[in-house]
């Protein structure tokens, strides 16, 4: 781990520089893009019963939006103010008044009428409540009724019948690790977080190949670097304050590349509305764009690699980095092998980029004495999200762009909370300070007193999979405890999640506000329990950044539940009740309690202890992680590995489908309309050729399917790949397949492919013979 440390925030050029802006037309005026001023005028409006709070959120707390890690105005990477439509967004969430009794205790039948985002305006949930079978209200209980329903029945059940899930949606470090350390304290290694779904390939990837579980690099690297690659990502939409480091990267001369397969317009350009003249005039942000097929990146990283291999050849020195190879990594003569067998035709044809065009990509990379490769779900979402991220790897290795300023990889995390709930141990396969190994182990167990069981634990996918196993099955999933997160809207094939969801025994949902999840019946109960926010937390909280920035986010005075508590209270509480008799091995009394247990139990945490105030922060790691070359690794060396090419098969008039997200934070949608290209929910995006082809014209009802589902939708014609599609994510998960997940992360597919079709040719010859003998030539799987 590096020792240099992080040198505080940056300052921005004072004086414009017009070669960066969109159009001297000022605010972007009949262009279609964010509408900032608008929006936050909607946010104040929509706070105004509680304004005097929502201010001290926004300038005392720390960011529960994406994890960039802004703690009030400001950040570590650039002086001045920061804010966001992201962050402006959830605030409401903070602030909103208790659900109305009248409105919480109607009919069920009326609350499955609306959707997650009509529900989310209901308000806050006030106190526990309950729903048996039968039952069509929700019935308020109390706290000690609520935990003790849960506790007996976790006594009479195996403990893998048990599992706990926590999403990122503000949640502390310590939640985490209360939850993390509860879960084991009742037996169960059962425990999963929301990073199962996004990120979880890019720290198993890393830590295979480099040793690292974190981005190596911090978002000054940003600034002054020769490159930077956002690959399947798109930081304007997800991460919106990363686009006034991209404009400070911009001014220091940096190339923005982007690769994905629809050209992103606020990724081309975007209005930033913090600094005045791109507010103004906005700023061209990407330098060039890569249409890579969805799934191809891992072609064209080949590509990328065969071509370097080629000027080494003719010319030692020219495209890989020699020194760092031979001093720092492993593998290059196998990966060298593999790489140079590839064939040029299958390499073009599964990335969907000529072999002219790979070596454009290639000779910028070799001419750039840095780098910095940033990636989400994009790389991660796919059955070989791993291999993908090792592939990343293996670039920065093979150039040396790793350790050293304005050089690293970054998994840049979309969700406050998120980057911390791994290293909590709030996962099946980690423990605090290390993996889930027999060393580590035994190293918390003695911190911990008390057995943690050995057995693995499953994922979430898997968990809601075990629902529907045989009721004597030692792993038939029995309880289920959630801390937020929609599964119904989050995970592929919705309709059998749902029917997971029904057939646990108990499940708990510990939330602020209902979703539809919430309303799905169980077999014995539906227990609904009122989480605190961050800021709300008794004693102040903590989050981890991105760039491995451990905030402290204090109590903020004001706004409160009536019965809200703070998370780790109550799974502290549970643990209590279930086992009285130990419970003095579980009983933390305060916030700061916890932080002084995590101190002891990772390591690299050692000096959360001290955070306590208002501004408080230290970086894990120092400000690079591998610093010098050197990787956390055995033998200190990062692994170069050979990746094989994914078997990507797409019959002829057959279509690639990935989703996108809109004006949405996660599954909790903001608008019908994405601001960035004024595409609805519903609208297929589809290349003009596509389009010419099938003889869809633009806004026509079409349909897309394949054998896991049918999607309703109309055609929008925009500059995505040819051959690719794009649909809005959760509205497109009915044609995700079920059970496929990345065989080292676990992590679910979330691409798939697509017949697509006129509605009106599709509901023609809708008999069960045509549509069979569709899907039976599709053989929609990528695999």
């Amino acid at each position: 781990m590096g020792k240099t440390k992080h040198q505080g925030p940056m300052k921005l050029p004072k004086t414009p520089d017009p070669k960066h802006w969109v159009s001297m037309v000022p605010f972007g005026l009949g262009k279609v893009k964010p509408k900032h001023i608008r929006d936050t005028a909607k946010v104040v409006w929509d706070n105004k019963d509680n304004l005097p709070y929502a201010t001290r959120i926004l300038t005392q707390g720390v960011c529960d939006g994406c994890a960039l890690g802004v703690a009030g105005l400001y950040d570590q990477t650039l002086s001045g103010p920061h804010i966001c439509t992201t962050r402006l967004n959830v605030l409401r969430l903070n602030t909103m008044p208790a659900i109305k009794d009248d409105i919480l205790f109607q009919d069920i039948d009326e609350l499955k009428k609306m959707n997650s985002s009509e529900l989310r305006q209901l308000g806050r949930i006030p106190y526990p409540l309950s729903r048996k079978p039968g039952e069509k209200k929700f019935t308020r209980i109390s706290w000690d009724e609520a935990l003790d329903r849960v506790a007996g029945k976790i006594k009479t059940i195996n403990p893998k019948q048990l599992a706990f899930f926590l999403t990122a949606r503000g949640i502390t470090n310590e939640s985490y690790y209360a939850a993390g350390k509860v879960a084991r304290f009742l037996g169960t290694n059962n425990i999963d977080n929301a990073s199962r779904i996004c990120h979880s390939p890019s720290k198993t990837a890393l830590k295979r190949s480099l040793g690292i579980g974190a981005s190596s690099c911090n978002y000054q690297d940003w600034i002054g670097t020769d490159v930077l690659v956002f690959w399947g990502s798109v930081a304007s939409n997800n991460q919106p304050v990363s686009t006034k480091y991209m404009y400070a990267a911009k001014r220091k001369g940096t190339k923005i590349i982007m690769i994905n397969p629809y050209r992103e317009p606020s990724m081309d350009q975007y209005w930033i509305p913090s600094i005045p003249d791109s507010a103004l005039f906005g700023t061209k942000l990407a330098d060039d764009v890569y249409q890579v097929n969805i799934g191809g990146d891992i072609a064209f990283m080949n590509g990328v690699m065969k071509h370097w291999f080629e000027m080494e050849q003719k010319n030692p020195g020219s495209a890989i980095d020699r020194r760092f190879i031979n001093e720092h990594t492993n593998g290059f003569n196998d990966l060298k092998g593999h790489v140079e067998k590839q064939d040029w035709s299958v390499l073009e044809k599964s990335s969907g980029l000529t072999k002219e065009r790979m070596l454009e990509f290639a000779q910028l990379l070799a001419k750039s004495k840095s780098g910095v490769f940033v990636w989400s779900m994009g790389l991660t979402q796919h059955r070989f999200g791993t291999d993908n991220i090792s592939q990343v790897a293996n670039l920065a290795m093979l150039r040396g762009f790793l350790g050293r300023k304005h050089c690293g990889v970054m998994p840049i995390r979309g969700h406050s909370g998120v980057q911390g709930s791994g290293e909590m141990g709030a996962d099946p396969f980690v423990l605090p300070g290390g993996d889930f190994d027999e060393k580590n182990r035994k190293r918390v167990q003695k911190l911990w007193r008390f057995e943690i069981p050995d057995w693995q634990g499953d994922i979430v996918g898997v968990t809601l999979e075990n629902a529907v196993l045989p009721e004597d099955h030692e792993r038939k999933l029995k309880v289920f405890y959630t801390s937020g997160g929609n599964f119904l809207e989050t995970m592929p094939d919705p309709a059998f999640v749902e029917k997971c969801l029904q057939n646990v025994d108990i499940r708990i949902h510990q939330d602020i506000i209902l979703n539809t999840s919430t309303l799905v019946d169980a077999k014995e109960e539906v227990i609904v329990l009122p989480a605190a926010t961050r800021y709300e937390q008794a004693g102040g909280g903590t989050s981890t950044s991105t760039e491995r920035m451990v905030y402290f986010s204090p109590e903020i005075k004001g706004h409160r539940i009536e019965e809200a508590r703070s998370e780790w209270e109550i799974y502290v509480d549970l643990a209590k009740r279930v086992k009285p008799y130990k419970s003095e091995l579980i009983d933390f009394k305060n916030a700061q309690e916890i932080r002084n247990e995590i101190a002891k139990s990772h390591p690299m945490y050692d000096g959360i202890q001290h955070l306590h105030k208002k501004g408080d922060v230290f970086q894990w790691g120092g400000a690079w992680l591998l610093e010098g070359g050197v990787c956390p690794t055995e033998d200190g060396r990062g692994n170069l590995l050979p990746i094989v090419l994914p078997e990507l098969r797409k019959p002829e008039g057959h279509f690639y489908v990935t989703t996108r997200r809109g004006k949405q934070f996660n599954s909790m949608i903001y608008s019908e309309k994405d601001p960035n290209n004024n595409a609805g929910r519903y609208d297929i995006l589809l290349h003009a050729k596509d389009c010419e082809e099938l003889g869809i014209k633009e806004g026509e009802a079409i349909v897309a399917y394949n054998k896991y589902g049918v999607y309703h939708g109309r055609a929008k014609v925009d500059d995505t790949k040819q051959g690719n599609i794009q649909v809005y994510w959760p509205e497109g998960n009915v044609l995700i397949p079920k059970g496929v997940y990345e065989q080292y992360a676990g992590i679910p597919e979330y691409n798939t492919a697509v017949v697509v079709e006129k509605a009106e040719t599709f509901h023609a010859k809708k008999d069960t013979k045509y549509v069979e003998r569709r899907i039976e030539e599709l053989e929609t799987e990528l695999s």
